[in-house]
């Protein structure tokens, strides 16, 4: 089943740099020993880099919104 993207433009490219921070959150929280700390910030900045790289969002799909712009297709 293809996603149907619903994440574009600013809103893609602000969870892109969100996801990248959490990312590099996530490797200095491991390497100071805050283990959970690292763990949140790995997975919420996956799903981030996720939204972004695919322009898909679960949560937006549910919720109904879409910030993709159809003109380009």
């Amino acid at each position: 089943m293809p996603l149907r993207k619903n994440v574009g433009g600013t809103d893609r490219l602000a969870r892109g740099v969100a996801g990248a921070a959490l990312a590099g959150l996530a490797v200095v929280a491991s390497v100071t020993g805050r283990g959970p700390l690292a763990v949140v910030a790995a997975f919420a900045g996956g799903g981030l880099l996720f939204n972004a790289a695919t322009q898909f969002c679960g949560v937006n799909a549910l919720l109904g919104i879409d910030t993709c712009s159809r003109n380009a297709e």
